[in-house]
C-alpha cells in the first residue's frame, strides 16, 4: 500500500510497518545500551549479530554502518544512534554523515534555520537534480 508520506525525499517514516520490519535490528541496537553487550559486539561484531535474526540486508547495513539504509530497513533513529554512539559518533555528527553534508556544513545549516523546504517537499521536485 502506497502511503502519502513516502513521497518525502530522503525520509523514512518510522510507522507500524517499518517497526515490524526492523524489530530485530532495533533489538540489536538497543542492546548496545549495556556495557557488556558493547564489549561483546566490539570483540566480534559478526558473532554478536548472530544472536539477532535480522535480514541479510539489515546485517550488512550494520556492518557497513550504512546509516540511511538502517532507517530504510526499519531502524529507529533513536535506536540506531546507539550503534553510532558505540562508534564514538554523537547525534549531530551522525546527522551530518546521514545528510552527506558533513558535520560543519550540517551544523551551520541548522544554526541558520535548517534546510529550506523549497525543492524538498516531494521526490518529484528532485527529478531534475
Amino acid at each position: 500500500m502506497q502511503k502519502d508520506y513516502e513521497d518525502i525525499p530522503g525520509t523514512f517514516v518510522f510507522d507500524a510497518d517499518r517497526s515490524r520490519e526492523g524489530y530485530h535490528l532495533n533489538q540489536f541496537c538497543i542492546s548496545l545500551r549495556l556495557q557488556k553487550n558493547r564489549e561483546a559486539f566490539n570483540a566480534d561484531e559478526e558473532a554478536y549479530l548472530d544472536g539477532f535474526p535480522m535480514t541479510p540486508e539489515q546485517r550488512d547495513a550494520v556492518l557497513k554502518r550504512d546509516w540511511n539504509r538502517l532507517l530504510e530497513l526499519g531502524g529507529n533513529i533513536y535506536y540506531t544512534s546507539k550503534l553510532a554512539a558505540n562508534d564514538g559518533i554523537n547525534f549531530q555528527n551522525l546527522a551530518g554523515l546521514m545528510t552527506g553534508m558533513g558535520v560543519e556544513a550540517y551544523r551551520d545549516m541548522m544554526l541558520a534555520g535548517g534546510r529550506s523546504p523549497e525543492g524538498n517537499r516531494y521526490k518529484s521536485e528532485w527529478e531534475d537534480k
